[in-house]
């Protein structure tokens, strides 16, 4: 019976263990069968991967159907990208495709700055002055799935990640009462939201 309960319990350690190794090597894909039409621009922002390092990992070489490529890991974790996909949700919903694509921008250009913290997580769930940086952090909608044009959206920021305005805040100018984030540097309007340094 204890040669038993041995065995019994080393095989659930290994299927554990293979289960975490399935589970990771599911979160960052390492190769990629290019399909007839696709371009980097594509792959990149298909996969969420910034497109200079799928171009540096491949050389820059011209992409032919049938070939297969290597895909760089993600910039931010797979529980990071969910977690902003549902952020751009729901502080993005009823907003044009690019204001989500913005949203999604700003929260990465804040794990970037050494003003912010320096994960997607730390970002949304900050607290300064005593609030949450996020509304929907605040009332609960961040709990909410997300649809699958904000998931596109997150995907495309992060292909783009670097190559934006460097805007770190948006707010709606309608709703906003705050004389601080009136007076930021705006870098783009979109839709219902305004974009600043």
């Amino acid at each position: 019976m204890n040669k038993v309960m041995k065995i019994f319990v080393v095989s659930i350690i290994v299927l554990s263990l293979s289960a975490f190794v399935f589970n990771r090597q599911s979160e960052a894909a390492t190769s990629h069968k290019v399909s007839y039409g696709e371009t980097y621009w594509k792959i990149a922002k298909g996969f969420g991967i910034r497109i200079n390092s799928l171009m540096t990992a491949n050389h820059q070489k011209p992409l032919y159907a049938g070939e297969t490529i290597t895909l760089p890991n993600s910039p931010i974790s797979l529980s990071d990208k969910k977690l902003l996909y549902r952020l751009v949700h729901a502080e993005a919903v009823g907003e044009l495709y690019a204001g989500k694509v913005a949203v999604a921008t700003v929260v990465l250009n804040r794990v970037q700055s050494s003003l912010f913290p320096n994960t997607v997580s730390g970002v949304i769930y900050q607290i300064s002055g005593g609030h949450y940086a996020f509304t929907p952090v605040q009332d609960g909608r961040i709990n909410e799935p997300a649809d699958a044009e904000s998931k596109k959206a997150v995907n495309e920021a992060l292909a783009l990640m670097g190559k934006s305005s460097g805007s770190l805040y948006f707010y709606n100018p309608a709703t906003s009462s705050s004389a601080w984030i009136l007076s930021r540097p705006v870098t783009v309007k979109i839709g219902h939201h305004v974009f600043a340094k």
